[in-house]
């Protein structure tokens, strides 16, 4: 494996991240809306990831296997809306109920946690990938 396939892998588990973070910043956005029947109420999001076999070049010119992330696909939850009983609001149906998604905030919130620190490490790796090929090319000039 070559030095600077780190990058290709650090990368697209950081593109991976973003995704992630990005699904649940729409997951928390849309936790408190309502809607007037249980089939148009919001339903979470989840990323699904996998790691892919990559063909990366050597310095040598040959070739070896790196794996990096890729997205499968984004699921999307089937969980039963909540109802709430609002015969005043707008959104009521002819019972007086609105329904809302069944989305864990806490959860979410977690899962953004750890999604920003998968980020994060990934963030560090390349940062200390660089520092190391820029001691080696110093290691040339002494």
């Amino acid at each position: 494996m070559s030095v600077f396939s780190v990058f290709d892998v650090a990368g697209s588990g950081m593109s991976a991240q973003m995704l992630r973070l990005n699904t649940v910043a729409s997951n928390l956005a849309n936790a408190e809306t309502v809607s007037g029947s249980e089939g148009d109420v919001y339903q979470a999001r989840h990323p699904v990831f996998e790691s892919v076999l990559q063909e990366a070049e050597n310095m040598d010119g040959g070739n070896n296997d790196v794996a990096v992330v890729k997205v499968r696909e984004i699921m999307q939850e089937e969980t039963v809306a909540i109802p709430h009983f609002r015969p005043n609001h707008p959104l009521a149906n002819d019972e007086g109920f609105v329904y809302s998604p069944n989305i864990d905030a806490v959860a979410e919130m977690a899962d953004m946690i750890s999604a920003s620190r998968s980020y994060q490490n990934n963030v560090e790796v390349l940062s200390t990938t660089k520092e190391l090929l820029l001691r080696t090319l110093q290691l040339g000039q002494g």
